[in-house]
Parts: structure tokens; C-alpha cells; sequence
């Protein structure tokens, strides 16, 4: 199977990928009431935990200068993931990733909104140019929001997914089991839950 080719998507080139969907169609009118929801769940970062329970990661959101904040993401901002297990030991136990785009389509009958996230350094940590996050950093996550007139789809698409080699020997163990697991699917059931939790209105 071969990644989906998508607007605004890296393109896939080496390593593990996933394409992970979910949609809902409603009635038209219905359609911009459901999205601003939608809209409103995708841009509070600290939140997404509570739409795929307590098995899932956290995440926490930071601007540039590595202050915690609760707003909108930004370009530039990074996001502090604490998956359940262990984690990053050379950046406190987090895995760590920089916002490195945000686009939004717009036409007469569609809107997407995407935001594309690549691992990176502990930004709390000034003196340290280290990858903290179990992939290196070729890969992406892209997070989508889109709708049209008769539906509305979450997203997230993962590419160039290899684990990162760079850094202590007990936090490369843990990278390649936890980036193995990803590459097997576990990660994708995950973010299978973030996004039918994006829209579950029930």
C-alpha cells in the first residue's frame, strides 16, 4: 500500500508511514456548526488527551521560547508529548515536537486546515542540540481538519517514520521499541482515537 498523496502532506521517502482517516457526513446545513466545533478541538493542543482517553498521550503546548501557553498553535511553537511508558530520558521524560508549518485551503464548496509537526529538541533545554523524540528528525506528522458540503474528515498522516539512532544507548533501545511499535500500527490505532474523537458529538 502506498501513502495517500495529499495537499500540504511531506512527501513520503524513506521509513514507515500511515495514513489515518476518520469522516462524518452530515446535513448540509449542518456542516459549519459541526466544523467550527471540530475547529475549536483541533486547535486546543493541551485538550486532545480527553477525546481518546486515558491510554493515549498528552500534550502539552509551548511557544518558541519554550513558555507553556494556552492559545492557538503557531508556526514555530512546539508541543511536549508524554507518551504513556518511558520516555525521552535526556529531556525529563517527554518527547518533543516543532510546528513547522500551518496551512489553511480555502474554495467555494471546502476548507482544510493542517498543521505539520517534526521532531526536535527539548526547547527547555538551551545547551542541548539533541533530538528529543523516539523518530529522527526526517519525520512529519500532519494533522488535517477538512469538510465539505457533505461531510467533515480528521486526519493525521505520519511519513519518513525511523527511529532516531542519536542519542543515549538505554534511550536508543527505547526509540526503536517504540518506533517499531509505531511502524507496526500501534501508534495508529492511537491516532485513530484522536480522530474519531475529533468528531464524536455524541
Amino acid at each position: 500500500m502506498k501513502p495517500k498523496q495529499i495537499q500540504g502532506v511531506p512527501q513520503q521517502r524513506s521509513g514507515g508511514f500511515h495514513d489515518t482517516e476518520s469522516r462524518k457526513q452530515f446535513e448540509p446545513a449542518l456542516i459549519p456548526l459541526k466544523f467550527e466545533i471540530v475547529k475549536k478541538r483541533f486547535f486546543s493542543i493541551h485538550k486532545w488527551k480527553s477525546y481518546c482517553g486515558d491510554a493515549f498521550a498528552a500534550f502539552k503546548l509551548y511557544d518558541s521560547n519554550a513558555n507553556p501557553v494556552d492559545r492557538e498553535p503557531l508556526k514555530g511553537d512546539f508541543i511536549r508529548i508524554n507518551i504513556p511508558g518511558p520516555g525521552e530520558t535526556e529531556a525529563k521524560g517527554y518527547d518533543w515536537v516543532e510546528i513547522t508549518d500551518i496551512c489553511y485551503y480555502e474554495d467555494n464548496s471546502s476548507e482544510s486546515i493542517i498543521i505539520t509537526c517534526r521532531p526536535s529538541k527539548d526547547p527547555e533545554n538551551k545547551k542541548s542540540s539533541h533530538i528529543a523524540h523516539f523518530y529522527s528528525s526526517k519525520a512529519t506528522s500532519t494533522f488535517m481538519i477538512y469538510r465539505d458540503s457533505t461531510y467533515i474528515k480528521t486526519a493525521v498522516y505520519g511519513r519518513n517514520e525511523s527511529p532516531n539512532f542519536n542519542a543515549a544507548f538505554l534511550d536508543i533501545i527505547r526509540n526503536m521499541m517504540v518506533a517499531a511499535g509505531g511502524i507496526m500500527g500501534i501508534a495508529k490505532i492511537q491516532w485513530q482515537q484522536l480522530t474519531d474523537g475529533f468528531l464524536d458529538f455524541e
